[in-house]
């Protein structure tokens, strides 16, 4: 397939720029597959379109505040964004920089300590932190949320919560795993007095997620690594849910991606570490029975992911709809069920 199979028109006033003021208030666009109808429904309304003994699985990632500023001896202004903390004093970045730093170059931080440039590979370069205490301590001293590059402004105070999901527990992720960012404790509470069972893994989103696909041949494209962990206990209650007829609904594409991640031989195991996994259109995904998402970029990855759960065609017209009906899109945006066997 191409690239170009997934482009659409997205008027740039439909991107969000802020949450709204209650996570859950967002709206949520129900895709039943089999009929090849979709529906305008509220997020508040998920519990009516879910059922007892549906198992719910979140990616539990916090995000760390992985922007920096500073400065090159030469005095030239650096950005860095964490694409992933490779230890305790060092990182995989990506530098906005007017002229690549060569190796050995230290990058002065905003409190005098400062960080030298240890190698490059590809796009990305290798840095090490020149302070005592730990990448994590010095980021949630020094760092911003790095909010996404189609938000036109800088993070505010409002940003460290709400570019977070409230269930978020294991630090490492530099972006959000937006799909998460509409629910609220009161939503969860209300789902799980119905009966509807929650999971968790863990898969840390790199800044790498933005990357555009720079090849028109899908088969070319390389994805960006990410670590995750999809444990024993999870394994065993998506078994659990489905030998009682429970569905698995994951909640946002990275679950997703985990999850056919340690699938092998369509049976899903126990699996921590690495994967560049990517899905578009001819793969098959066995690991879920649904998908809550939010919108996405034109021609991006997670785009062609959504389209291998639904079909192109039928997701293209979906995102026509949200379009036509003034829809909010991307991280801060409203959302979708897809049920690829129907409700």
């Amino acid at each position: 397939m191409k690239k170009s199979d997934f482009n659409f028109d997205l008027p740039p006033e439909l991107i969000a720029q802020a949450p709204l003021a209650e996570r859950s208030a967002s709206r949520l666009l129900l895709l039943d597959v089999p009929a090849r109808t979709w529906r305008d429904r509220m997020f508040r309304e998920l519990p009516l379109l879910l059922r007892k003994g549906d198992l719910l699985v979140f990616n539990d990632t916090r995000v760390l505040p992985a922007r920096l500023y500073g400065r090159k001896p030469s005095g030239g202004a650096v950005e860095i964004l964490i694409e992933r903390v490779t230890g305790a004093h060092e990182a995989t970045v990506q530098l906005g920089v007017s002229k690549t730093p060569r190796v050995g170059t230290a990058i002065v931080l905003a409190d005098g300590s400062h960080a030298t440039v240890l190698g490059r590979d590809e796009g990305f370069f290798h840095l090490r932190f020149e302070s005592p205490e730990p990448l994590e301590r010095l980021l949630l001293r020094l760092g911003e949320m790095p909010l996404p590059p189609y938000i036109s402004r800088h993070a505010d105070a409002s940003d460290l919560e709400r570019y977070q999901t409230v269930y978020a527990r294991e630090p490492g992720a530099v972006a959000a795993p937006t799909a998460g960012l509409h629910f609220d404790d009161g939503l969860l509470a209300q789902m799980r007095e119905q009966g509807v069972d929650f999971g968790y893994v863990t898969l840390h989103v790199g800044a790498g997620t933005f990357q555009p696909v720079r090849v028109e041949d899908l088969s070319h494209h390389r994805m960006h690594r990410e670590w995750l962990n999809v444990g024993a206990g999870l394994v065993d209650q998506i078994h659990r849910t489905r030998r009682a007829g429970g569905r698995v609904i994951a909640v946002g594409t990275t679950v997703v991606r985990a999850l056919e991640s340690a699938t092998v031989d369509g049976v899903l195991r126990p699996f921590a570490g690495e994967t560049q996994i990517f899905i578009f259109p001819g793969y098959h995904i066995t690991s879920v029975d649904g998908l809550i998402t939010n919108f996405h970029l034109p021609q991006s990855t997670l785009l062609m992911l959504v389209s291998a759960l639904a079909g192109r065609d039928f997701m293209l017209g979906a995102y026509a709809h949200a379009v036509k009906e003034r829809y909010r899109f991307f991280s801060y945006g409203d959302a979708m069920l897809i049920l690829p066997h129907g409700p």
